[in-house]
C-alpha cells in the first residue's frame, strides 16, 4: 500500500472536509499522484475530493462492504499514487451506533495501519486544547496520532498558546489555519452542495483552499507523516474477480449530471466488468434514452433541488415509464425512487411508481440490514444486505405490494420499504455494489435477457 495518513477529527463540522480537500489538491498542486478516499457511505466529499485530485473520490466503509474488503478496495484506488489521504467521519471514534466503533474512522485508520493528522477546530480554547488530545489519543492507543492541525485559529497569540498546549501532549503541529469564511463549502440540508451542483464555483472554493493549505501547513511534514505508515503488500480489489462475464454487452444507462451524484465509483466498475457497455444519461439534459438501452440505474442525488427541470423533460420521463412498462430492468435508490414516483413536491415526474414525494422537516439517517422478501432484478429473495438510508423525503406510500426490502427498525418494529414492480426495484436503501457484487452480476443479465427495444 502506498504511503498514507487520515484526516481526522474530535466531532463534525471540525474541517475535516476543508483540510483533507486542501491536502489533496496543494499536492496534487506540488506534484504528488494523490488517490483519494472518504470513510464512511457519504457521496458528496468524494466529488470535491475528485475535483482536487483529478481521479475519482472513493469511500472506504466497512459496515456497507466488510472490513476484509477494506484494503483491497484502498489498493485498488491508489494504485499508480504518491501518497493516499483519506478523509475521516464525524468524530475519530463514532461509527455505527450500537456497536464499539465499527465504520469509524478510527476502524478504517487501523485496517490501513495509516496515521492519523487530527484536525481540532481551535474556537473557544486555549491550553484545554491539551486534555482534549490527551484524551482522544489515550482512549485507544493502537491508533497511531501523527499530528495535529490547527483550525480557525484567530490570533498569533493564540496560536502560540494552542501550540504550548499541543507540546504538553507531544504533538507536532503540521499546520495553522486562520479563521477565513472564504474556506467553506457551500452546504444545504444534506451536508454540502455537491461539486457537480455548484460547477465552477466548486473549482473556485478548491483552489482557495488549497492555496490555504499550501500556505498554512507544512506539506513536507506531512509527506513524512505518510511515509510513517508501515509497508504492506495488499492484493488490490480487482472487479472482473467479483461478478461473473455476462455475454451480449448490453448498454446500461446509469443516471448522472448535477440532480443524480450519489454513486460510487465501483459500480460502474462492476457493471463494466460483468459484461454491461456504460452509458452516462443525465436527466435534466437528455430527451431521450441512449439507442438500445437494455437497463437503467438511477442512483441517489438531489432530485428535489432540481424538480421543476426534472418534470420540464417530458420527453424523458415518458421514455423511462415506457421502458420501465415494457419490461425494462430498472435499479433506483433513493432519488432515483423519487424520479419514479408520480410527483415529487406537487411536479410530474415518471409515474412508475404510485406514490407521491415530498420534502418533509424529518432527517432519516442510519444503516439498515436488510432482506429481500421477494425475487428481483437485484436481488434473489431471502438476500441479505446492509444499506444505508439518508434523505429528507417521504413518499406517501412507502412501499408496494412486493417491497423491495424489509428490516426491523430500531424499535424493533418490522419495516416494509420501496418496491419491485415487474423490472423495476426502486428503494430508498442506499447499497455499496461492492459490498454485493452478486447483484450487479444478476442486473446486467436481467439485462442482457431483455429485448433492447428502445
Amino acid at each position: 500500500m502506498v504511503n498514507r495518513l487520515v484526516v481526522a477529527a474530535p466531532a463534525s463540522g471540525s474541517g475535516k472536509t476543508t483540510v483533507a480537500t486542501g491536502l489533496m489538491a496543494a499536492l496534487r498542486r506540488a506534484g504528488d499522484r494523490v488517490a483519494p478516499f472518504k470513510v464512511g457511505p457519504d457521496y458528496i466529499d468524494p466529488g470535491y475530493h475528485g475535483l482536487a485530485t483529478g481521479r475519482p473520490g472513493r469511500n472506504l466503509d466497512p459496515v456497507l462492504v466488510g472490513e476484509h474488503r477494506v484494503p483491497g478496495l484502498f489498493a485498488h484506488g491508489s494504485r499508480g499514487c504518491d501518497i493516499a489521504v483519506v478523509e475521516g467521519v464525524m468524530g475519530l471514534f463514532d461509527g455505527r451506533v450500537d456497536t464499539e466503533g465499527i465504520g469509524s474512522t478510527a476502524h478504517v485508520a487501523k485496517l490501513l495501519g495509516a496515521p492519523v493528522l487530527f484536525v481540532v477546530d481551535a474556537r473557544g480554547q486555549s491550553r484545554s486544547l491539551a486534555a482534549l488530545l490527551h484524551g482522544f489519543r489515550g482512549y485507544d492507543p493502537t491508533v497511531r496520532f501523527g499530528g495535529v492541525v490547527l483550525n480557525q485559529v484567530g490570533s498569533d497569540r493564540h496560536e502560540q498558546v494552542l501550540r504550548t498546549a499541543c507540546a504538553d501532549v507531544g504533538l507536532d503541529v503540521l499546520g495553522v489555519l486562520p479563521r477565513d469564511d472564504k474556506f467553506r463549502l457551500p452546504s444545504r440540508h444534506l451536508g454540502l452542495v455537491t461539486a457537480a451542483e455548484h460547477g465552477g464555483e466548486a473549482v473556485a472554493a478548491v483552489d482557495a483552499i488549497a492555496e490555504a493549505v499550501a500556505r498554512h501547513v507544512d506539506l513536507g511534514a506531512v509527506r513524512r507523516l505518510a511515509a510513517r505508515a508501515p509497508a504492506s503488500v495488499v492484493a488490490a480489489w480487482r472487479p472482473e474477480h467479483e461478478v461473473d462475464h455476462v455475454p451480449g454487452r448490453p448498454l446500461i444507462a446509469v443516471a448522472g449530471g448535477a440532480a443524480f451524484t450519489f454513486g460510487y465509483a465501483e459500480h460502474a466498475e462492476l457493471l463494466t466488468a460483468a459484461g454491461a457497455e456504460v452509458v452516462v444519461l443525465d436527466p435534466l439534459r437528455d430527451k431521450e434514452l441512449p439507442d438500445g438501452t437494455a437497463g437503467l440505474v438511477l442512483p441517489g442525488g438531489f432530485p428535489e433541488q432540481h424538480a421543476v427541470r426534472l418534470s420540464a423533460n417530458v420527453t424523458l420521463r415518458t421514455a423511462v415509464a415506457r421502458f420501465a412498462a415494457a419490461g425494462g430492468p430498472v435499479h433506483a435508490e433513493c432519488g432515483g425512487l423519487l424520479y419514479l414516483a408520480n410527483s415529487l413536491d406537487g411536479l410530474p415526474m415518471c409515474g412508475v411508481v404510485d406514490a407521491e414525494g415530498a420534502m418533509t422537516p424529518r432527517l432519516t439517517l442510519g444503516y439498515r440490514d436488510a432482506v429481500a422478501p421477494t425475487d428481483s432484478v437485484l436481488a434473489q429473495a431471502g438476500t441479505r444486505i446492509t444499506g444505508h438510508e439518508f434523505h429528507r423525503t417521504a413518499l406517501t406510500t412507502p412501499h408496494g405490494t412486493e417491497p423491495a426490502w424489509r428490516w426491523h427498525g430500531p424499535d424493533r418494529r418490522p419495516v416494509a420499504e420501496g418496491f419491485v414492480v415487474g423490472a423495476v426495484h426502486a428503494s430508498y436503501l442506499h447499497t455499496h455494489p461492492a459490498g454485493a457484487p452478486e447483484s450487479v452480476t444478476r442486473f446486467v443479465r436481467a439485462c442482457a435477457t431483455t429485448p433492447a427495444w428502445y
